[in-house]
């Protein structure tokens, strides 16, 4: 019985079926996608990390290493399971030209290694450990991404020739945002090519498990081994940023899931409103002849169980293909899961989350039958509703629209509860359509950077100790030529040298701080401000976090052998050196060099492109790096991500609003025909009265565009925050585009609202007068 109902009702409203099926098509394949990625995600990095066996920390260190000091360490720190120390040799991006092209532009610290003996091994594509021949080369696969390298290239290293043989992942360095990255060689290439570097030590250990990482990091300082360079990385960090890119991808799918599953919520409502509508005195009549409301509620389930179910199988089917795209960054970075089972098993499992959720919300939409009365069903054929006209609100004291669209406004004023439905559908597609541009939009803003602990500025010149011995008389030789060159507008130098921290317990602790005037090129802090005076000091967000400061808190360092006590003045985003930097603005006399920035910006930003490859050719042993190519490579990847998801947004709003839109409109008219009837006997043509209809739909557009344009500029900023900051950025500002925020989206959403209305009111025309009259 209850399939020849089902066939019987699908045959007879065939669009309105087709209509909620596709909608919840879409809220099924969403979270069916943003399941089945994260399972994918996690997989593919967790096969990735067992198969390359991750470190669990990891120092740099420029000098030499006592090898008896740590394997003293080792042996009497019973958290260590292995240890090794790799050597990374760094080689100037000048000095590597792949094809016919240098890295003399990238903002990478590129080196070559050999593979690792214990751990922390370099893979291929497929997964295995690579060990090349004399004469090969595997280059990281970030410069495949970045179409800088092809299998078949020639790689020339300081005149060396070498082969590309194949690309790598590194479990440690794969990320864009990670600053350095690995080469691979045979032992026999590296010590050809170890004369033209500068040789790094790769400190590196697996530990226990639940294993304490600040403890050990601490353990390992107090042990006093070596810990020249960036502050320590663990298996943690490791894992956060290999997930990022694709994590904040996810993440902001998962938001438009959300907000399309509130919207389907609404939908359903309008279509089984609409139903009700439609069968409204069938309903009074099994009423009225004793049928109980349990039994006509399971019609209705059993109808849009069956679309639902439906609707649910197709959505995860066609959430199997959009994989694909979405998984091209993970396969290349990470490889595949291992086995595709938990992912599609994750993904069926959203699909059934959808179906569940429906079928709850569909009985409780359905409970209004106990409140319809048989006999004014039988009477009317249909719900009476009030209405509040507003008596300022009249015809006769109208001048400023038309008549039809005059009665259009009016009504929405005067049905109010009805209309708000419609307005939040438009606000939350907005909103959809709105916060994933802008949260892309913003990451790929020049500004952003100062989110991220860099400052704006047309060049950034590096001098790194790993690259020159001299590291001060290098900046120094950099500072005199941009004296000399009238295009440059201003500069400014950033030493940054590792301090000695005391702790509360008296201990000693590094710190490295970076010195310079941060009022030319300022950053933004997420608490307080730049350092000013000498006896402050500013922390980065992770530094914060692991010394337990805040600002007005106090920290004691060495400085040139004796103590000096600062008081933190601020706090700010970092990515760079594993995010725990400094800042301060004193003058100290010894202490070794780390390295030395130097940020610039010229009168004639024209010239910003010759004045780089100038530099690059004077200085070829600086990094000299673009505001454009700093952002490109680090935040590439990412941005391409969330542009995909915006993209799918997009997408998914034009659809959303088209389809609530129509169904509403269908709804309005069911539930109007008496109305409409009465319109068409006193005179209103057809024409008249889609106005009507066309006008309603204008003012709830307006009222929802403008209502969710401003939350997605307000609400919408803190949602991108809490997103963008699980890499570290959490103070940002969306950098708005006015075209699109306030032209481009509305107008789109105009468009499908425009279009979906003159759909759902096409069968004013032939609704009889004669049949609504007598019926009322």
């Amino acid at each position: 019985m209850y399939l020849q109902i089902i066939k019987n009702d699908l045959r007879k409203s065939k669009l309105t079926t087709g209509t909620i099926m596709a909608f919840i098509l879409v809220a099924a394949m969403l979270t069916s996608l943003a399941a089945s990625l994260t399972v994918n995600l996690s997989g593919a990095m967790n096969n990735m990390l067992r198969s390359a066996k991750a470190l669990h920390f990891m120092q740099m260190h420029t000098g030499k290493v006592d090898m008896d000091q740590l394997r003293h360490f080792a042996d009497t720190n019973g958290s260590v399971e292995e240890y090794q120390v790799l050597e990374f040799l760094n080689i100037e991006g000048a000095e590597i030209v792949i094809g016919n092209d240098t890295l003399a532009g990238s903002i990478q610290d590129n080196g070559l290694s050999v593979q690792g003996k214990k751990f922390d091994y370099l893979l291929d594509l497929n997964g295995k450990v690579i060990h090349p021949a004399d004469g090969e080369i595997y280059v990281p696969v970030y410069y495949r991404q970045e179409g800088k390298a092809v299998l078949g290239d020639t790689v020339k290293i300081h005149g060396i020739s070498f082969h590309v043989a194949g690309f790598l992942r590194d479990s440690t360095m794969n990320a864009a945002l990670v600053s350095s990255k690995r080469f691979l060689v045979s032992p026999a290439d590296f010590e050809r090519v170890s004369e033209f570097g500068q040789l790094e030590h790769l400190i590196e250990f697996r530990l226990s498990e639940r294993v304490n990482y600040p403890a050990f990091e601490a353990a390992y300082l107090d042990a006093g081994l070596p810990a020249n360079g960036p502050p320590a990385i663990t298996y943690n960090q490791v894992k956060l940023i290999n997930g990022i890119t694709d994590g904040i991808m996810i993440a902001v799918l998962v938001l438009i899931g959300i907000l399309v599953i509130i919207v389907a919520f609404l939908c359903i409502r309008f279509t089984l409103l609409a139903t009700i509508e439609e069968d409204y005195k069938e309903i009074g009549v099994m009423k009225a002849i004793g049928i109980r409301v349990s039994q006509i509620k399971k019609f209705y389930l059993a109808k849009y169980g069956a679309v639902t179910g439906a609707a649910c199988v197709l959505g995860f089917l066609a959430s199997l293909p959009l994989q694909m795209p979405f998984m091209q960054n993970i396969r290349l970075y990470m490889g595949d899961s291992g086995s595709r089972f938990p992912g599609l098993l994750c993904g069926l499992a959203g699909a059934v989350l959808i179906f569940v959720v429906v079928m709850l919300y569909v009985n409780g939409v359905l409970q209004r039958f106990r409140n319809i009365s048989p006999a004014q069903a039988v009477r009317f054929g249909a719900s009476r509703e009030s209405s509040k006209p507003g008596r300022s609100f009249r015809l006769s004291h109208n001048r400023l629209f038309t008549r039809n669209i005059f009665l259009g406004i009016k009504d929405v004023l005067s049905r109010k509860k009805l209309y708000v439905t419609m307005t939040m559908v438009l606000v939350i597609s907005s909103f959809i359509m709105i916060v994933p541009y802008n949260i892309s939009r913003t990451i790929s803003a020049p500004g952003f950077i100062t989110n991220m602990g860099m400052g704006i500025s047309d060049v950034n010149i590096g001098v790194l100790r790993t690259q020159v011995e001299d590291v001060q008389g290098k900046a120094e030789e950099v500072a005199a030529r941009l004296n000399e060159d009238k295009n440059v507008e201003k500069y400014r130098l950033f030493t940054s040298r590792m301090l000695e921290r005391r702790t509360d317990e008296g201990t000693l602790e590094k710190l490295r701080v970076t010195f310079g005037d941060y009022a030319a090129f300022p950053i933004t802090y997420s608490k307080g401000r730049a350092p000013q005076a000498e006896a402050e000091i500013a922390l980065s967000v992770l530094n914060a976090e692991d010394l337990e400061q805040n600002v007005g808190d106090e920290l004691i360092v060495i400085v040139d052998g004796t103590e000096k006590h600062l008081k933190v003045c601020g706090i700010y985003s970092d990515v760079t050196n594993g995010g725990r930097t400094a800042q301060a603005n004193f003058n100290m006399q010894h202490g070794e060099i780390l390295s030395i920035g130097v940020a610039v910006t010229f009168r004639d930003r024209q010239s910003v492109q010759a004045a780089i490859l100038q530099y690059r050719e004077q200085f070829p042993s600086a990094k000299i790096t673009g505001i454009d190519e700093t952002i490109g490579q680090m935040l590439g990847p990412m941005r391409k991500a969330i542009q995909k998801a915006s993209i799918v947004a997009t997408v998914a709003t034009a659809l959303l609003t088209l389809l609530v839109t129509t169904l509403f409109m269908r709804m309005l008219v069911t539930k109007d025909r008496y109305l409409i009837a009465i319109l068409k006997s006193i005179g209103f043509t057809c024409r008249d009265i889609r106005r009507q209809y066309l006008s309603r739909s204008i003012t709830v557009l307006v009222l929802g565009v403008i209502t969710g344009t401003l939350l997605a500029n307000t609400l919408g900023e803190l949602v991108g925050v809490a997103i963008v900051s699980s890499f570290g950025a959490a103070a940002f500002r969306f950098a708005v585009n006015p075209w699109f925020v306030y032209f481009i989206s509305p107008l789109l959403i105009a468009g499908c609202v425009v279009a979906a209305t003159k759909l759902g009111i096409s069968g004013i025309q032939t609704l009889p007068i004669a049949g609504h009259i007598k019926e009322a």
